[in-house]
C-alpha cells in the first residue's frame, strides 16, 4: 500500500463496548499499516472483553445483544501516551465505569494536551466530559448525551446525515458506528496520511441474510474510509432494506457459535447493478453464500466480474460462490477447515494461511480474523496507496 511510516494508536476498551466501534477501527487501521494497542484498566493482555451489538430492532431504544469476544493485546499499566499518535474510545456502557477512573482520565487529558487526535463515538464522549475537555468544543454523540454535552459547556451539533462526523481541532465525534467511513477518513488525515489511487474506484459487496457481521461491515467501512464508492446488493432486497447478520465466534465448542448481529442496510437495487460500474466485487462469508449460490443470476454476475478482468474477492464461506461460478480452477485459495473440501472440488489449491491470499486478481481470506490482511491486499489490487 505504499511506503508506510510506523504509526500507533491506543484504544481504551472495556466489557460491553460496542462491537463495531471496536473492531472496525482496530482491523481497518491495521490494514492501513497502523499498530493498535488495546487496553482495559481491569484486564491484562490476552484477556477478553465482552462486546455489545447496538441496533434498532423495532423498539423505542436500541437493543443490546452480546457480540463477538475481543482479545486485548496490551497492558493498561504499560500505557505511555507519548508513544502513540492517536486515541480511540469506542462507545458502550463501559464508558460510564471509566468516566470515574482517574487513571483513564489522565490518559485522555494527556492526549488532549499534546494535541493528538481523539476519536469518540456514541457514548464515549462522556470521558471528554469527565476529563473537563468539553467546554467550547463542537461535538455530537448519541442523542441521549445532548444535555450532558451542553451542560459541560460543549456546542452540540446534530449529525446530518447520521453517517457524518463532527471535527473540532483534533477531536472527532460521531453518533456511532454508521459514521465509520468518515471517521476513518478523518483519523487518517489527522495522523498525516496521504491516500492516493482511490479516485473513481467503486466496490460492490454481495450479501444476503445471515452474512457474517464483521466480514460485511469492516471491509465496507474501510474501503469507504479510503475514499472508494462502496455499494451493496442482495438479489431479494431493494435499496434501503436490511440484511440480518450473523456473529460467528469460537466459544469452546468444536465449531463456532452463531448469534444475531447488527442489521446491514443494502445500498442498491439488484436490478440496477451493472458490472461495468465497479472495479471490484467482495463476497463476505457467513451463511448468506448458501442462499446466493441458489440464484443463477448471482452466479452469472460473479462470472462477469472475472471475465471483465475485475478484482473478485471472497471471505470465509463466500468462496462457495466462487466455486459455483467456476473461478477457483487452478487458483491458490486461503481456506480454513470448513471450506477445504469445497475449494478442492472446485479445483482450487488450498492454502492454510491465517491471512489472505492473492492469485492474480482473485483474493481470498479464511475469515474475519484475516480482515486486516484482506483489506490491505484489496486496496493494493485496486492501486490505492497510503503514505505518511
Amino acid at each position: 500500500m505504499g511506503s508506510l511510516a510506523r504509526k500507533s494508536v491506543l484504544m481504551i476498551c472495556g466489557d460491553y463496548m460496542e462491537d463495531y466501534e471496536t473492531i472496525v477501527p482496530f482491523q481497518a487501521l491495521q490494514a492501513f499499516g497502523i499498530h493498535v494497542d488495546c487496553v482495559s484498566p481491569s484486564k491484562a493482555s490476552g484477556d477478553r472483553c465482552f462486546t455489545a451489538v447496538h441496533d434498532y430492532m423495532g423498539h423505542e431504544l436500541y437493543t443490546e445483544l452480546q457480540g463477538h469476544f475481543f482479545t486485548l493485546n496490551s497492558n493498561f499499566s504499560d500505557v505511555k501516551p507519548e508513544s502513540y499518535n492517536a486515541l480511540i474510545i469506542p462507545g458502550g456502557r463501559f464508558t460510564e465505569l471509566l468516566s470515574i477512573d482517574d487513571k483513564v482520565l489522565r490518559i485522555v487529558t494527556a492526549f488532549a494536551e499534546a494535541g493528538k487526535p481523539i476519536a469518540t463515538t456514541c457514548h464515549s464522549q462522556l470521558l471528554l466530559v469527565a476529563a473537563g475537555l468539553m467546554k467550547g468544543m463542537k461535538c455530537t454523540a448519541f442523542p441521549s448525551l445532548k444535555h450532558v454535552v451542553k451542560l459541560a459547556g460543549g456546542i452540540w451539533l446534530d449529525p446530518e446525515p447520521v453517517t457524518s462526523c463532527v471535527l473540532d481541532g483534533n477531536f472527532i465525534s460521531a453518533i456511532g458506528w454508521p459514521a465509520h467511513s468518515e471517521y476513518l477518513s478523518l483519523l487518517l488525515r489527522l495522523m498525516g496520511a496521504k491516500v492516493s489511487g482511490f479516485e473513481n474506484k467503486a466496490v460492490l459487496f454481495l450479501c444476503g441474510d445471515y452474512v457474517e457481521d464483521y466480514e460485511i461491515n469492516v471491509p465496507f467501512q474501510a474501503m469507504g474510509g479510503l475514499g472508494c464508492r462502496v455499494d451493496s446488493a442482495s438479489p431479494s432486497k431493494k435499496k434501503g432494506e436490511k440484511c440480518v447478520t450473523a456473529i460467528h465466534d469460537f466459544e469452546g465448542a468444536q465449531v463456532c457459535s452463531e448469534k444475531s448481529g447488527h442489521y446491514f442496510i443494502v445500498t442498491s437495487d439488484w436490478n440496477d447493478i451493472n458490472v461495468d460500474d465497479y472495479d471490484c466485487l467482495v463476497i463476505p462469508g457467513g451463511r448468506s453464500p448458501e442462499y446466493l449460490v441458489m440464484d443463477d443470476k448471482v452466479v452469472s454476475m460473479v462470472r462477469q466480474f472475472s471475465e471483465k478482468d475485475k478484482v473478485v474477492s471472497a471471505i470465509g464461506q463466500g468462496k462457495l460462490v466462487l466455486v459455483a461460478s467456476g473461478l477457483l480452477e487452478g487458483k491458490r485459495c486461503a481456506s480454513g477447515y470448513g471450506m477445504k473440501a469445497i475449494v478442492k472440488v472446485g479445483g482450487g489449491e488450498v492454502v492454510e494461511s491465517e491471512e489472505s491470499v492473492a492469485h492474480g486478481k482473485l483474493l481470498t481470506a479464511t475469515g474475519w480474523t484475516a480482515l486486516p490482511s484482506f483489506i490491505s491486499r484489496l486496496a493494493s489490487l485496486l492501486g490505492i496507496s497510503i503514505v505518511f
